[in-house]
């Protein structure tokens, strides 16, 4: 059986530079080769695939054919013990025990704080003349998710906040260990970070947990056999969580605003929509699930511009698909964005359209993927909803 098509690339480094430069550089090549090709990036031969057939192939075969792999920069920078990282029954039960800090109970604890943090946002955005968007929620969602992950306030003006941005930096980058580089000045920032997180960790393991934010809650989770996480452990399971609760949430409230003020007609139905709601009182989660257009809306923003726009998987078994080898060894990377691109699924895939996620029109099963799906879907999606 033939291998997709495509090409390698170049020795050594394959196409990585032009994955990492060209924002278009899997859609050129479907256009040319079709819904699966070959390539290599980070040193890896990989299998690019797109469509509802291909999220559901790789997001319903985990540990049959696929594990969960990330580019060596990620997994240098996230840690050996983050969550992401980890597969099988290990990921399974770690999973568990991290869900009870995204759990219904923990996240009816967050809406207050997250409430207050909002509102003071927006006294303060609303006496400023002019301001650029995206430092600014860069800000607001890291001072959420330093209050509701690690009970800090104001994060984003600490030595963790500022540390924080280094180290994401870094994140997608060649991982060449060099000062000067985006992985180095990355490397440092994560040893600085868990400098700051083992000091705030400790803290709070000799003081009482508050149980108002999530590390409050992992201090004291213990999965079935009764073991809680060590320190090493809950430092790098705490980045990840920052990193979720803030970086792909920053690209998410950011799409939103723009999308609402690119299409003034949507505004007036979400503002109609919240203006049944008293602002007086108390936010709730049973409101939060009234809202129903406004949950079309942020639908369809992430189908849009879905913050995270692929899934990688590493080969542990050979496979096939759309009639083409996939070689044990290989990396996948199943597409999220071309996925919700496909005209197919969504006509006139380019329009801003909330109406596609009202009851008559719901998406098929594993057209619509935004958080991924199946035993890895991400833990902390209702905590981005919430947010």
């Amino acid at each position: 059986m033939a291998l997709p098509p495509g090409s390698l690339g170049l020795p050594l480094i394959g196409d990585t530079l032009n994955f990492l430069q060209d924002s278009q550089f899997a859609k050129k090549r479907h256009q040319q080769y079709g819904p699966i090709f070959k390539t290599s990036i980070f040193g890896q031969p990989t299998v690019f695939m797109r469509g509802q057939e291909a999220s559901l192939f790789v997001l319903s075969n985990e540990n049959k054919y696929f594990v969960a792999t990330f580019p060596p920069s990620m997994k240098a920078l996230l840690g050996p013990l983050s969550l992401a990282l980890q597969t099988g029954a290990n990921h399974q039960n770690r999973r568990k025990l991290l869900y009870q800090a995204f759990g219904p109970r923990a996240l009816v604890g967050y809406i207050g704080a997250m409430e207050n943090i909002t509102q003071r946002y927006l006294e303060k955005w609303a006496k400023m003349e002019t301001m650029t968007w995206y430092p600014e929620l860069r800000n607001y969602t890291f001072d959420v998710a330093g209050k509701l992950l690690v009970g800090i306030d104001n994060g984003s003006e600490t030595a963790l906040g500022h540390n924080f941005e280094t180290w994401c930096y870094g994140l997608f980058s060649i991982a060449f260990d060099l000062p000067w580089t985006r992985f180095g000045k990355a490397k440092k920032g994560r040893k600085l970070l868990l400098e700051e997180l083992e000091k705030i960790i400790r803290d709070r393991q000799q003081g009482t947990p508050s149980g108002n934010d999530a590390l409050s809650l992992l201090i004291s989770a213990r999965d079935d056999e009764g073991n809680s996480l060590s320190l090493e452990e809950l430092k790098d399971q705490v980045l990840l969580l920052l990193f979720a609760g803030h970086e792909t949430l920053t690209s998410a409230i950011a799409s939103f605003c723009l999308l609402l003020a690119q299409n003034p007609d949507v505004m007036a139905k979400v503002r109609a929509e919240q203006q049944q709601f008293p602002a007086t009182e108390p936010l709730t989660l049973e409101q939060l699930k009234e809202m129903t257009y406004l949950e079309q809306v942020m639908r369809e923003v992430l189908r849009l511009v879905p913050p995270v726009g692929s899934i990688f998987r590493t080969v542990i078994n050979a496979c096939e698909f759309g009639g083409y080898e996939i070689p044990k060894g290989w990396s996948v990377l199943s597409e999220i964005t071309q996925t919700h691109q496909d005209s197919q699924l969504y006509p006139e895939p380019e329009r801003f359209d909330p109406d596609r996620f009202s009851l008559e029109r719901s998406p098929k099963p594993f057209s619509y993927v935004p958080f991924g799906g199946g035993l890895r879907e991400c833990l902390g999606k209702e905590f981005a909803r919430l947010e």
